[in-house]
C-alpha cells in the first residue's frame, strides 16, 4: 500500500478520517471478505467526516470528553457509576453551573459554554430511539448540598423524573452497603449496536481522564462490578422512594 507508518497509526487510533478508497484497500489488507460489513464500514467512514454538533466546543472542553460525547451518542446501553457528583447527563443547569464553576478557570464565557455543553449533552434523553442508560450512584452523590438546599433539592427532583423514563435507571447505593467495588472510583462502560464493536471505559480523576477501549482484561471487571454495585442498591422503586424523601427533607 505504500503507507507511512505514521499515517497507519493515525488510521489505527482515530486520529484522522479514512478516506472511502483507503478503506476499502485497508480492509482488503485486514482480509475482510464480508460484502456486508465492508459496506457498513464504508458508510461509516463517510458518516465521520461529517461535522458533529460537540466539534464546536473543542476550544473550551477537553479532547477526552469530546471523545467520550462522541462514544455514547452511538452506544445502545451505557452504564454509570458515581461516588461524587450527579452525573452529568442528569444534571440540572444550576447544579451543572455551580460543579464546572469550580473546574474552570479563564473567563467567564468559558463556563458559560461548558454549561452549554453539558445541557446538549442530554438531548441523548430526548432521541426517538434514546440508548439504554443505568446509572447507579454512592448515597454521597445525593447526599452532597452542591449549590444549597434548593438546587440540590431541583436536582433531586430531576432524578426522579429521569427514573421514569422507560430505558433509564437510577439506583442508590446506601452507606449501608459498607465497603464495596464502586469504592475504588467513578466510572462508565458504554456498549454498541453491533457486538463485534468493543466496549469503552471512561475513568474521570484529578490525575486525567481515560477513554479505552483497548482493555480486554479489565472490561469485564467493571461490568461485573457495575452489577454488584446493582445488588447492594435500594434497586429501581427503592432508590425513587429515598430520593423522594431526600426531597422533601430539602424543601
Amino acid at each position: 500500500m505504500d503507507w507511512s507508518l505514521s499515517k497507519v497509526i493515525r488510521i489505527e487510533n482515530g486520529s484522522v478520517n479514512i478516506s472511502t478508497n483507503d478503506l476499502k484497500a485497508l480492509l482488503r489488507l485486514y482480509e475482510l471478505t464480508d460484502d456486508n460489513r465492508t459496506e457498513e464500514l464504508v458508510a461509516l467512514a463517510r458518516a465521520s467526516r461529517e461535522r458533529a454538533w460537540w466539534s464546536g466546543y473543542r476550544e473550551v472542553a477537553p479532547a477526552s470528553l469530546l471523545q467520550l460525547i462522541g462514544y455514547e451518542t452511538a452506544a445502545s446501553v451505557r452504564r454509570e457509576f458515581e461516588t461524587l457528583l450527579i452525573p452529568g447527563i442528569l444534571q440540572t443547569e444550576e447544579y451543572a453551573r455551580t460543579t464546572i464553576r469550580e473546574f474552570v478557570e479563564g473567563p467567564a464565557k468559558h463556563l458559560d459554554t461548558l454549561v452549554e455543553l453539558r445541557m446538549k449533552r442530554q438531548e441523548l434523553l430526548e432521541r426517538a430511539d434514546p440508548p439504554t442508560l443505568f446509572f447507579v450512584l454512592d448515597e454521597a452523590v445525593v447526599r452532597r448540598q452542591i449549590g444549597g438546599k434548593a438546587v440540590m433539592r431541583h436536582q433531586i427532583l430531576r432524578l426522579i423524573e429521569v427514573a421514569d423514563r422507560p430505558k433509564v435507571t437510577v439506583e442508590v447505593v446506601p452507606f449501608a452497603a459498607g465497603a464495596h467495588p464502586g469504592l475504588k472510583g467513578p466510572f462508565v462502560v458504554i456498549g454498541f449496536p453491533d457486538p463485534e464493536d468493543d466496549d469503552v471505559l471512561y475513568q474521570e480523576s484529578a490525575q486525567g481522564d481515560l477513554v479505552s477501549r483497548d482493555l480486554p482484561e479489565q472490561l469485564p471487571v467493571y461490568r461485573e462490578a457495575f452489577e454488584v454495585l446493582r445488588k447492594l442498591s435500594l434497586g429501581p422503586e427503592g432508590s425513587v422512594a429515598f430520593l423522594a424523601l431526600l426531597a422533601e427533607e430539602m424543601a
